[in-house]
C-alpha cells in the first residue's frame, strides 16, 4: 500500500506518466509526492531537496505502470440518481425532501473518490444539495469526498425547461440581482439554462432560446463582476449562438453546434462539455423508453453528428472538457462518467485527448479553487496508478487501478459500483 505524509515524500518511477495537459506522455518518468502535494514530475532524477534526506533511489520501481491525474467530472447533478430506470421510482425520487436528497448524495461521494473521480462540477439543483456538498468540502473535517463546486439553483425562464433544477430569473428584480442572489446563497459559479432539450421525435431543439443575447450578456457580466464563471445548458444552433455571443465560459451539451460556432468557441476561449451519455442511453434503452424505429434513427443521426462535431472541434483546437450529465436518466454517477469517456473515444478522439479532457483541460480553463487535474509541482497529490494504460483505450479505466488521494492509497469497498 502506498502511503505518505506531509513531511515524508514518496518517490515513484513509472513506465508512463500522463500529466493531464501535454500532447505526449513522459516515458520512464519520476513522480515525487507527499500528502499535501506533488513535489516533482519529470524524466530527470528528482533534485535532492525534494526527496528524503540521503535517498538515492525510488521507493517503488513500476516500469509496467501508467500514472495519470485523477478524473474530474465537469457536469453532474449530484442530487439526482441517474442509475434508476424505473419510470415510477424516478419521479418518486424527485419528490423526496431536500434532506433525503442530500443524504443520498452524500453516500455517493466516497465511492466516487475510490473510483478515481477526484472532483465534480455540480450542474445545479433548486434544493441546495450541491451547495451543501460544496460547503461540506470546504469544512475542516469533511469525509472522504471529491472536490465539489455547485451553482446552486440554475437560472431559467419561468414556464420553460429547467424548473426541476433551477429557479426563474423573474423571481428577482433584474438579471444582475438574480446572479447576486445565487452568489449570496453560496454559488461557486452561475448556471444558465439557455435552451430547452432535444425533441427526439423531430431530431431537433424545437423551442426558441430562453434568453436573448443581451439578457445573457447581462447575466454573464453580473457573474464576472462577482468573480464567478458561467456555464450554459444550450443545444440547437440559435441557442448555442446566443450563449457564445453572451460570453459564457462553457457550453454544456452543445448538440447541433456548427463549424462557425466551434471556431468562435476556440477563438474566445469558451470550453465545450459535449455530454454524449444521456442521448446514447435513450438509444440503448429505446424499448424501455417506447421509441420506435423512426425515433431511433433520429437518435443515431444526432449522435453521429455530435461525434463528427467533436472530432472537428478537437482538430480546430476547441477546449474540450469531459462531463457526463450524471444524474440524468440512465447515467449513474461515476460509472456513467467512465462511459462518457468511452463515447468520446468512440466518436473519434484519441485516448490522450479524452484523458486530458477528463483531467487537465478543465483544471486549466474552468478556474477551480484548488489545483488538481495535472501532475505538476504544487498540485494536489490525487492521481491514478494502473497497469492498464488508458492510452491503449480509455476503457482500461474500468480495470483495477490504484487511487491515490492526498497521498494515501484508497482501498475499494464492496459496494463501490452500486447505487452511484
Amino acid at each position: 500500500m502506498l502511503k505518505t505524509s506531509k513531511s515524508e515524500p514518496l518517490w515513484l518511477r513509472v513506465g508512463e506518466l500522463i500529466d493531464g495537459a501535454s500532447s505526449q506522455p513522459l516515458k520512464d518518468a519520476h513522480l515525487v509526492y507527499d500528502a499535501h502535494e506533488i513535489r516533482y514530475a519529470g524524466v530527470e532524477t528528482p533534485p535532492a531537496g525534494l526527496v528524503r534526506e540521503g535517498q538515492a533511489k525510488p521507493d517503488a520501481e513500476l516500469p509496467e505502470h501508467t500514472v495519470m491525474p485523477g478524473l474530474t467530472e465537469a457536469h453532474a447533478h449530484l442530487f439526482l440518481e441517474g442509475g434508476e430506470l424505473n419510470s415510477v421510482k424516478r419521479p418518486a425520487y424527485l419528490k423526496q425532501e431536500p434532506a433525503a436528497l442530500l443524504d443520498n448524495a452524500l453516500k455517493r461521494l466516497g465511492r466516487l473518490a475510490r473510483l478515481g473521480v477526484i472532483a465534480v462540477r455540480d450542474a445545479g439543483d433548486k434544493d441546495g444539495v450541491g451547495l451543501a456538498l460544496s460547503k461540506l468540502y470546504g469544512s475542516a473535517n469533511h469525509p472522504l469526498m471529491p472536490y465539489v463546486e455547485s451553482p446552486g439553483a440554475a437560472i431559467h425562464r419561468r414556464g420553460r425547461y429547467g424548473s426541476f433544477m433551477g429557479r426563474p430569473v423573474e423571481d428577482s428584480a433584474s438579471p444582475a440581482e438574480c446572479v447576486a442572489a445565487r452568489v449570496r446563497d453560496g454559488a461557486d459559479r452561475i448556471k444558465l439554462i439557455a435552451t430547452g432539450i432535444i425533441n427526439f421525435k423531430k431530431g431537433a431543439v424545437t423551442d426558441p432560446p430562453q434568453f436573448t443575447v443581451a439578457e445573457l450578456a447581462e447575466l454573464v457580466a453580473a457573474a464576472k463582476g462577482l468573480g464567478r464563471q458561467t456555464f450554459a445548458h444550450a443545444s440547437g444552433q440559435p441557442g448555442i449562438e446566443a450563449v457564445i455571443e453572451g460570453g459564457v465560459d462553457s457550453v454544456e451539451h452543445g448538440f447541433f453546434a456548427g463549424d462557425e460556432q466551434l471556431s468562435k468557441m476556440r477563438d474566445r476561449g469558451i470550453a465545450w462539455v459535449p455530454t454524449f451519455a444521456p442521448v446514447q442511453r435513450q438509444l440503448e434503452e429505446a424499448a424501455l423508453m417506447g421509441w420506435d424505429a423512426a425515433v431511433c434513427e433520429q437518435l443515431r443521426r444526432i449522435l453521429d453528428n455530435h461525434a463528427s462535431s467533436l472530432v472537428r472541434a478537437h482538430a480546430m483546437g476547441v477546449c474540450l472538457v469531459a462531463g457526463s450529465d450524471a444524474g440524468s436518466w440512465g447515467v449513474p454517477h461515476g460509472l456513467g462518467f467512465l462511459r462518457e469517456l468511452e463515447l468520446m473515444e468512440n466518436a473519434g478522439l484519441p485516448p490522450l485527448a479524452v484523458v486530458n479532457a477528463a483531467t487537465g483541460a478543465g483544471a486549466a480553463r474552468l478556474g477551480y479553487k484548488e489545483k488538481f487535474g495535472q501532475l505538476k509541482a504544487g498540485w494536489k497529490a490525487r492521481f491514478l496508478l494502473t497497469e492498464h494504460s488508458p492510452l491503449q483505450t480509455v476503457s482500461n479505466l474500468r480495470k483495477p487501478k490504484r487511487v491515490i488521494f492526498d497521498g494515501v492509497e484508497l482501498q475499494p469497498a464492496e459496494d463501490d459500483q452500486a447505487g452511484l
